[in-house]
This record gives C-alpha cells, sequence and structure tokens, in this order.
C-alpha cells in the first residue's frame, strides 16, 4: 500500500526515528493483492502525463496543423520545408507533401534582397526571435497577391525540434489595396487629381537618389541628367477673386489636362526617362522629367506648354485666357538635391515673372551667383556701416572757363572682407531696398561734411570748396532729412553754402507733400539742390520752375557724344540738346555741371557752349582725401 499524506512507514529494521526513504517517480509502490507490483513509469509519459493523452494531443496538433485555413509551413534549421499544411499548397499551387524538402526561401521569395534574406537567415539560426514581412507572390489563378510572411523559432524537446522554425503565409491583399488607395488619396491634388506635393518631392527624391542611368555604350550619355518646369499662372488670383473659386477649380483642372499632355507629346519626341505633372500648390505646377536629353528638351517642353496655355479655356460657357511664367532647370543629376533644384528652380520662376511674365526663363549659374552675392551683401550691410568699412573718395568738380577746382562729390566705397572694394552700384540699390541707406547715408553726410570743414581749416587762404554728397529718394522719404542736415552741419560748422545735395530726376519727379517740403526747407537753409544725371529720366521741365534746384548735372551720355580724338564721329543732336539745356539752365537761374569728361576736345566744346563745371577722368577719377588737399590752389587742372 502507498504512503499517505503522513508519508510511508518505516519499514522492519528500521531505527525508531529514522528517516523515511524519500518516494519518486521511479519509486516502486506496494504490490496489489491480485497482481505484480508495477512501477509510475509505465503508467505516464515521459513528461509526466499519460502516454495516450500525449499522442492524442500530438495528433491533434498535426489534425489542427492541415486542416488550417492559414498557410503554414515547418522549416529546419537549413531552411528546408520539413512539413506544410494544404493550404500552404494551395497557396503556391503544389500539393503540399511535394513541398517538402524545398527551400522556404525560393517558395516565398525571401533571398531577392539582402536585408530580408539577412533576417530570415538570423531567425532560423536561432540570433533573432521573429520575422516578418511583406512580398507579391503569384496565385496559381494567374493572380497577384500580397502576403503577409511571419517567422518564428519552435521550441521542442529534441535538439532537432528547437531548431527549426513555423512559417505563416497571411493573405493581406484587401488590407494592401486600401491602402494604396488611401495613398493615393493622400498624395494626389483632389481638384487636378495630379500628384500633390507631397507625392512630387518623394519622386524627385528617389529619382536623385538612383538616377536611370544611359546605356554606357554611348560615352556621350553615360551621366544621367533632370529637368524641371517650375510654372506659376500668371493672374490667376483675380480670376478666382472676380469669377470665384469653382470657377477657379475648373481652369485649374483645365490648366492641369493641357500641361499632361504636354508632358506625353514630350515623352513621345523623346526617349528616355518618364515625366511627372504635379501641382504644387495654389496655381503653381510643375513637371520633372527624368534622365533628360539636355536643354533643348527643358525649353522645347517649356514652349509648347506656354503656347499650350494661351489657347483660351472654356469653361461651362465662360472664355478665359491665361499665361504663364515658367522657370526652367535642366542639369547633370549626380551632386544635385532636390533643395537644391527646387531652390535654383523658384529663383529662375521669380526671374521669369521680374522679365515680363508669359516666358520661360533658363537658369543662368552667373545670374545665380550675381543674386547669392547680392543676398550676402544684403545681410551684412547694416553691420558694416557700425563696423566702418565705408570709406570716402572725392571727385573734383573743376570750373570749365579756368580750369579751377571749385568742389569735390563724395563717392562712397565699401572696403567689403570677401569682395574687396565695392563702387556705390553695388550695394546703393540694396540700401535703399532694405532701408539701410538711411543709416549709410547719414554716416556719408557727415563724413563728407568735417572733410570739407577739415580742407577749409587747412587752407584758409584758398576758396573754400564745396562739397556734393548723393542722398536717395528714400531718405527724404524715411528720415527727417532737414533736421539731419541742420544738426551735422551745425557740429561740423559748415557753412550750408558749401553744401550741395543730389538727388536724380526719377527722385525728384512728382515731389510733393513732404518730399517737397524738405527739398523747399534745405534750399531755403542756404543748401544747394542738384538733379544728377540730368536729361535721361523724365526731363518734365516743369518741375524745375517749383522745385528750389540750383544746379543740372547733365549725364554723360550727352557728353560722350563729344568726342573726336578716337575717331568716334560727334553727334551733332547731341550737342545741340546740351547747347539748349545750358542755354535754359542759364535763364532759369541754374548752374551746369558736365559729367564723364573724358577728353580735353569735349572740354572745349562745353566750355565754348556755357557749361560751368566739368567732372571727368579728364580731370582727375575719384580720389583720397590727401589728394584732394594737394589740389587745393595749385595750377588749374588740364582742360
Amino acid at each position: 500500500m502507498s504512503g499517505t499524506s503522513e508519508g510511508p512507514r518505516a519499514s522492519a529494521g528500521t531505527a525508531p526515528g529514522a528517516p523515511a526513504a524519500p518516494v519518486t517517480e521511479r519509486h516502486t509502490t506496494a504490490p496489489a493483492e491480485n497482481g505484480p507490483a508495477r512501477t509510475d513509469s509505465a503508467r505516464t509519459g515521459p513528461g509526466g502525463g499519460d502516454a495516450g493523452s500525449i499522442a492524442s494531443e500530438l495528433r491533434d496538433y498535426r489534425a489542427a496543423f492541415n486542416a488550417a485555413t492559414l498557410p503554414m509551413g515547418v522549416v529546419d534549421g537549413r531552411g528546408h520545408v520539413v512539413r506544410a499544411n494544404e493550404a500552404l499548397g494551395g497557396l503556391l499551387g503544389t500539393p503540399a507533401a511535394v513541398l517538402a524538402g524545398r527551400q522556404a526561401c525560393e517558395l516565398l521569395d525571401l533571398a531577392t534582397d539582402d536585408r530580408t534574406w539577412h533576417a530570415y537567415r538570423e531567425v532560423l539560426l536561432g540570433r533573432r526571435s521573429r520575422f516578418r514581412c511583406t512580398r507579391r507572390l503569384k496565385h496559381p489563378d494567374g493572380r497577384s497577391l500580397w502576403a503577409e510572411i511571419t517567422v518564428v523559432p519552435m521550441t521542442g524537446a529534441s535538439a532537432a525540434e528547437s531548431a527549426r522554425v513555423l512559417l505563416t503565409v497571411a493573405d493581406v491583399s484587401d488590407r494592401r489595396e486600401l491602402q494604396e488607395r488611401l495613398r493615393h488619396l493622400q498624395m494626389h491634388d483632389p481638384v487636378t487629381r495630379l500628384p500633390n506635393r507631397t507625392l512630387f518631392f518623394e519622386r524627385l527624391a528617389s529619382t536623385l537618389e538612383t538616377p536611370p542611368y544611359q546605356d554606357d555604350s554611348l560615352p556621350s550619355r553615360q551621366h544621367a541628367r533632370i529637368g524641371l518646369c517650375y510654372l506659376d499662372l500668371d493672374g490667376f488670383k483675380a480670376i478666382n477673386d472676380t469669377l470665384g473659386h469653382r470657377t477657379g477649380d475648373r481652369l485649374l483642372a483645365a490648366v492641369a489636362a493641357r500641361l499632361t499632355d504636354c508632358a506625353e507629346n514630350d515623352a513621345s519626341r523623346n526617349a528616355g526617362g518618364s515625366r511627372l505633372v504635379a501641382r504644387l500648390g495654389g496655381d503653381e505646377f510643375a513637371i520633372l522629367v527624368e534622365d533628360s536629353a539636355g536643354t533643348q528638351e527643358l525649353t522645347d517642353l517649356a514652349r509648347s506648354v506656354l503656347a499650350a496655355l494661351q489657347q483660351p479655356f472654356d469653361l461651362a460657357g465662360q472664355r478665359l485666357s491665361v499665361s504663364a511664367s515658367i522657370g526652367v532647370v535642366e542639369r547633370t543629376a549626380a551632386g544635385t538635391s532636390p533643395t537644391g533644384l527646387m531652390q535654383a528652380a523658384d529663383t529662375t520662376l521669380y526671374w521669369a515673372k521680374a522679365d515680363g511674365r508669359a516666358r520661360w526663363t533658363l537658369f543662368d549659374p552667373e545670374r545665380n551667383a550675381h543674386r547669392m552675392t547680392r543676398q550676402s551683401l544684403s545681410s551684412t550691410l547694416r553691420p558694416a556701416v557700425e563696423r566702418g568699412e565705408f570709406t570716402l573718395e572725392y571727385q573734383p568738380l573743376v570750373g570749365m572757363a579756368d580750369g579751377v577746382l571749385r568742389g569735390v562729390e563724395a563717392l562712397v566705397r565699401w572696403n567689403h572682407p570677401q569682395f574687396g572694394v565695392l563702387p556705390p552700384n553695388r550695394f546703393v540699390q540694396i540700401a535703399e531696398e532694405d532701408g539701410s541707406i538711411v543709416q549709410l547715408g547719414r554716416w556719408v553726410l557727415r563724413t563728407a561734411c568735417r572733410q570739407a570743414r577739415r580742407w577749409q581749416l587747412d587752407h584758409p587762404d584758398e576758396p573754400p570748396l564745396f562739397i556734393s554728397v548723393n542722398v536717395a529718394v528714400r531718405q527724404v522719404w524715411d528720415s527727417d532729412l532737414v533736421a539731419d542736415v541742420a544738426q551735422i552741419l551745425a557740429e561740423t560748422e559748415l557753412a550750408p553754402g558749401l553744401l550741395q545735395l543730389e538727388l536724380t530726376e526719377s527722385a525728384v519727379m512728382g515731389s510733393g507733400g513732404r518730399p517737397l517740403r524738405a527739398l523747399q526747407a534745405l534750399s531755403d537753409m542756404g543748401v544747394r539742390i542738384a538733379i544728377d544725371d540730368f536729361g535721361t529720366g523724365y526731363s518734365n521741365l516743369a518741375y524745375l520752375s517749383r522745385l528750389p534746384v540750383s544746379v543740372l548735372k547733365l549725364d554723360g551720355a550727352f557728353v560722350k557724344g563729344f568726342r573726336y580724338e578716337d575717331g568716334t564721329h560727334p553727334s551733332p543732336a547731341d550737342e545741340t540738346i546740351v547747347e539748349a539745356m545750358v542755354q535754359l539752365a542759364h535763364r532759369l537761374g541754374l548752374t551746369v555741371t558736365a559729367e564723364c569728361v573724358e577728353t580735353a576736345g569735349q572740354a572745349e566744346r562745353l566750355r565754348r557752349i556755357g557749361c560751368d563745371t566739368g567732372q571727368g577722368w579728364l580731370y582727375s577719377r575719384a580720389v583720397a582725401p590727401e589728394q584732394i588737399a594737394g589740389l587745393i590752389g595749385s595750377r588749374p587742372l588740364e582742360g
């Protein structure tokens, strides 16, 4: 009889109090009354369960494996299929029994890319707990399906079984189709049905990462190229505002259709990569040309697009006409980034707009370099004034009758640490655009007046020189120019009559209100007002009678017509015009300065016509203040 819960009794001969022998699975039990003794192991399986029940359980597992609708297979450590269920055989179009011994990677296309193959091998070798991937497989009925393949290790009692893995294959075609539909909606514009900005940049990045190289047998076409037409509709906002957004959307859809036709026609004419037409937003579109044949192909495409869009659009009984501006970029794909390509296209589109719209413009590296330099100058201009990077040079203004130095014009120079010495035409317009001309102009005025006063003090026995300073129209509008001039004259103790302010014709044209009051106040103060480059702007004589002008400076274009020395034929018309302007100015009580005097012959004819002062290389270039000091009181300058 087996022991009770209190434990087995001690056998005969066992000392009282000695511990009883332990009971184990293999310990024999007491013999039954009518049968021989037997061990527990005869009644249980290796794991402690009944052998019959384990066998039944294994049969159930095998039956479930074979009957499962989910395709499954058992694969050994070498990648061979050990067994497969009927669902897997049906999926692959092969009886399940025939699959045994086949390589699973070949059946399910797991070896086509290195990343998938490596991950699969890691699971087979027991170095990874799970692997999952998606593959496109061919169904026996001919259709393609998307399958999600999962590989996980199996556990078993034996070493052989522990090295096996379970492979399952789930048909996810419906889910994949839904994802593709959702992605299509996400990546396409609902108005035009074209690819949107997101898909365009995704495609552009993919193209530049793996450019479609041409046949290596053609040496001139070994390197892939890429082209882009970036266009913007001219005046589309006005259509939206006047006719409504519904009409605007119809117009955008019609434009998209014509752009698509142009791209398809271009693809049929030129062998190579594909064309992608996309709407980037608003009224902006792009045509991406992969593996372009060169600049000519892109410019031809741009011309065809302009021609197509210039044809009227008939939209629900309304006839509309639009035009477009197109920026064209074409270059080698190698070394080009999506950001760099789009920046070049955006810059070129801006050029097309600035050049008059309804045209295409090709990207010009030299023009872009100039733009980049201009941007660099703009960003450093204000700090440059504070750092003292600007200097003044002075060009003499000489009396035409006697050749004596009468005054000087102050000309600003920028000693740029990167670009060297820059003349005014490189940065003054930039300063006017960003407003820094006010700060710079104030510095020029103060420095010039201080220098003029110093010359006067250093040469007390000579007639003082007047100083002429250029003033931008923005200085008149954005600053209290009258107060600035009064303050600087008081600081430097320079007489107002020795200061001359030069403004261009365009700056004084239509002057009224504040500018006119400022000019009048300066004139009342004793400051002379000069009109620079007279004769090349509006040349409206009416303002000469109502503006407080003291001096006219004739533009050098007229003076060039006076040349004889270098074989150039003089222009009688120029001489007649100059003579008439000089006479008119004198009748109005104004003095006249001729610019760009370069030869003695020019000087002689200008003197005979009656010009009061001259300025140009015949007398001197713009020089440092020390050189001007040497000219004060010296013999008359050549002229």
